[in-house]
């Protein structure tokens, strides 16, 4: 399987342990932002803007990140709230002057499938955005707009543009989020360079997967898009290495997590690595905090990475973080040689819960 306008067979795992084309679907990320931009903006009918009060975004796991993604953006630019919903349950202010997005790239994720039921019984309008299954079934049902996730990607974890740039175009057109389509427009060509940078023996990827090893690594992000890009490189650790992986937030973690360095040295200096994603989206006083705690940690850690997104915008550096992210979690994979598509202890997870 090859993704429309990823540069046919430049990417591949080196060692050719990729039965789902992981590898050429993540090349296809910046194709796959564009795409998703012109859907976002075409979908119709979406409701009016002035009579929405919040905007909740329900998705789970590759699916559920859209959410992260629409929420971090919105942060101290949007005049309504955007709240995340990642379980079974939808939060009770929702209702008739609620924007309710459902995301799901199957179309039958259990836990959205119930709060998308609940959302439409309080009366919220809701947009679909799916690749088909249950969830597309009941828009239809329900005469609400759908947003198509395309068929070739292969996992959730792969469609983060598919999901994520909808949400945001769809947020702008209804005043929601201004100036956001200049910001992911910027992205494109970031992405592209970066991309071609990563098809290099040099490649930066390459690099910070030789440096983790095989250690735990820890993500370290500001909060914010930063945030979300180090919990995204966590999960696709997980995902595509089949590998553990943690991560936490500046300045959050200067409350917590440092206060845990204080024993078991000899311990964790042989098993983890701290990778710190940073950006000149950083406040001032995080980036000192940075500082402070890399130099702190390099004391009790295998190692402390720095990875410095670029962009014009701060999207374009979210994007930049994630696809540099994405590839390092495939040469993990690619390391030991694990196949970083098939996922089969989450299908033994669904069978579980059908018993």
């Amino acid at each position: 399987m090859s993704h429309p306008g990823a540069a046919p067979g430049r990417f591949a795992s080196p060692l050719g342990v990729d039965s789902l084309s992981m590898w050429q679907v993540t090349a296809g990320l910046p194709e796959q932002v564009t795409n998703a931009l012109e859907a976002g903006r075409s979908v119709d009918p979406l409701p009016d803007g002035d009579d929405i009060e919040a905007v909740v975004v329900l998705g789970m796991g590759g699916s559920g990140i859209a959410g992260d993604v629409l929420a971090a953006a919105a942060a101290g630019v949007s005049r309504v709230p955007v709240t995340v919903v990642k379980s079974y349950e939808l939060p009770s202010f929702v209702g008739p002057r609620s924007l309710v997005f459902a995301v799901s790239c199957s179309g039958n994720t259990e836990e959205t499938l119930s709060t998308t039921k609940a959302a439409w019984a309080a009366g919220a309008p809701v947009v679909v955005v799916a690749g088909g299954g249950e969830l597309t079934r009941l828009a239809a049902e329900h005469g609400a707009p759908v947003v198509d996730v395309p068929s070739a990607i292969p996992q959730p974890r792969a469609a983060i543009g598919a999901t994520a740039v909808p949400l945001l175009a769809m947020a702008e057109r209804m005043g929601l989020l201004p100036g956001v389509t200049e910001q992911v427009l910027d992205a494109v060509p970031q992405m592209t360079r970066r991309r071609d940078q990563l098809i290099g023996a040099d490649s930066p990827a390459a690099e910070i997967a030789k440096r983790i090893g095989r250690t735990i690594p820890l993500f370290h992000g500001a909060q914010g898009l930063a945030s979300v890009a180090a919990s995204r490189w966590k999960t696709q650790v997980n995902e595509n290495a089949k590998s553990p992986a943690m991560w936490a937030a500046q300045p959050e973690l200067c409350h917590n997590e440092i206060a845990g360095w204080a024993q078991f040295g000899d311990v964790t200096r042989q098993i983890i690595t701290v990778v710190a994603l940073r950006s000149a989206d950083e406040h001032p006083q995080v980036a000192r905090r940075f500082e402070w705690v890399g130099e702190v940690l390099r004391e009790v850690v295998a190692d402390v990475v720095e990875v410095w997104a670029e962009g014009s915008t701060p999207l374009a550096r979210f994007f930049d973080l994630v696809l540099i992210g994405d590839f390092v979690s495939l040469h993990l994979a690619d390391r030991d040689g694990v196949d970083p598509g098939p996922v089969p202890i989450l299908g033994e997870m669904k069978d579980y819960l059908r018993t």
